[in-house]
């Protein structure tokens, strides 16, 4: 299908802007709408899939001249690896509209036209190959996810929804200088293939300039000391929020090391390795043990994304196949085992109002398929052999080991953390004798919730034990990166 990047792209968009004309009391039109658009989004996303064929370079490429003044193309296309985040970013918003329907109390029709506008930026993010379309679909992701967080946040939203924003500003702000400056290094072009050919910088000049894009990165993926902004913005988000945070937007952070940082400047990359490879490991283990003392299941949750994000970080930097491929993996892995996660902690926080540990305890005698869905999802985001986590981590420590022992040995302790704060989550809240009163009412998922978890959990098991599909869709890509960064 000619243009089948840009139907999925803009087809969000352009059902956001219908929303624009429906009454906002039409709540189910609102819903029906999104929810749809939705669909199709996935549909196409599913095609795209189905037709790619894997080869060196970028396929389904779009260009057309868009600002002629200053050589902006508007061009888009996709390697393996930004195909495997289309879909991603294709399965999870059906979801969260699913749920939102039955937790949003509040201005429906702002709040999917926000989800939308959302889904738009994020898939023109991992698709933009001109770098001054990349930079608009970036900084227009901002605005919806400030406003999601802002307006259908908890109580100290708007602290939160500051702080991302701030932040994510900062990174912004250094990437754009960059960005114009390699623009003016490449004879006036944002092209990125272009760059790719034409831009070789002094290896002073490389470091300078990798560092204003790898803290842009680092930002958003997020690495330690740079990660503050997540718990904050997760806890206060409502759950689509969280979901979309944890599911995709992280995974922007280290897309952007794995399309721009990294292969535009391998020198600078190879000086800097010692250093984010540290930071790394640093945030693999303060993730996990800053997760086990916490009283908020979210929050723990939160926490725990620090540290996943740390092991694709580090199959990243690795430089190996194995851990690249493991890093790769370990990005859908995340999105479908922590999405699944907060939207778990989503239905139960919908039920009584709160997220706190001790408010819980043996509710597994009331909500035996809740538990059951609970305790699958944990297995995966532990990484037990047999769920998608574990092909994930293994590859990366695979990985690891070959270039970089010391870094994968203490590396390795995450994993073993990651059992003990997780399961040790699951013992207060599921089992034990049903203590709290409030709790013995609690109604086990009902048929839309359900409907929400099984396509995850299918995915946890199909992942885990037939990688085959997506690991033949992403190898030449990966190996195409690792002749780029090694140049």
């Amino acid at each position: 299908m000619e243009h089948i990047l840009s139907y999925i792209i803009f087809t969000p968009l352009l059902f956001a802007l219908i929303l624009l004309v429906v009454p906002k009391n039409a709540t189910k039109v609102l819903v029906g709408l999104s929810f749809f658009a939705s669909l199709v989004t996935l549909a196409l996303a599913l095609k795209l899939y189905v037709d790619y064929e894997p080869s060196a370079g970028f396929a389904f490429v779009e260009s057309i001249r868009w600002i002629r003044a200053w050589n902006v193309d508007y061009k888009v296309g996709i390697d393996g690896v930004s195909l495997l985040l289309v879909l991603l970013t294709a399965f999870t918003l059906p979801l969260v509209i699913l749920f939102s329907a039955g937790s949003i109390q509040k201005q429906h029709k702002e709040y999917y036209f926000c989800l939308l506008l959302l889904q738009t930026a994020m898939l023109g993010t991992f698709c933009a190959l001109d770098l001054f379309v990349f930079y608009v679909f970036w900084e227009t992701m901002l605005i919806p996810m400030y406003l999601l967080i802002g307006i259908w946040g908890g109580e100290r939203r708007i602290y939160a929804a500051l702080k991302l924003f701030l932040y994510t500003l900062l990174g912004s702000v250094l990437m754009l200088a960059a960005i114009i400056y390699l623009y003016l290094q490449a004879g006036q072009s944002f092209d990125y293939s272009l760059w790719l050919e034409k831009i070789h910088l002094a290896p002073q000049i490389q470091i300078w300039v990798f560092a204003a894009f790898a803290l842009a990165f680092a930002i958003k993926v997020p690495m330690f000391p740079l990660h503050t902004w997540l718990p904050d913005a997760h806890v206060e988000a409502p759950t689509a929020g969280s979901v979309i945070l944890a599911g995709i937007l992280l995974k922007m952070g280290t897309y952007g090391f794995y399309r721009f940082a990294m292969p535009l400047f391998p020198q600078a990359l190879h000086q800097a390795q010692p250093l984010l490879i540290t930071l790394s490991v640093i945030g693999i283990v303060y993730g996990a043990l800053v997760s086990m003392v916490q009283p908020d299941i979210k929050k723990l949750i939160a926490y725990s994304s620090v540290s996943h994000l740390g092991f694709v970080m580090l199959g990243l930097l690795s430089l190996t196949t194995q851990g690249v491929q493991g890093a790769v993996y370990q990005m859908l892995n995340h999105g479908i085992s922590t999405g699944a996660l907060f939207l778990l902690v989503g239905m139960i926080y919908d039920r009584r109002h709160t997220r706190l540990v001790s408010e819980y305890g043996g509710i597994a005698k009331v909500m035996p398929l809740y538990s059951i869905f609970f305790l699958i999802v944990t297995f995966s985001s532990i990484g037990l052999p047999g769920t998608n986590g574990f092909v994930g981590e293994f590859l990366i420590l695979l990985g690891s080991f070959q270039t970089q022992p010391w870094a994968a040995t203490i590396a390795a302790s995450g994993v073993i953390l990651a059992a003990v704060y997780m399961l040790w989550m699951v013992q207060r809240v599921f089992f034990g004798p049903l203590k709290n009163p409030k709790n013995e009412g609690l109604k086990d998922l009902g048929l839309r919730e359900t409907a929400i978890l099984l396509p995850l959990i299918v995915l946890i098991f199909w992942m885990g034990v037939y990688p085959k599909p997506i690991f033949q869709k992403m190898e030449v890509s990966v190996n195409q990166f690792l002749s780029q960064v090694k140049r």
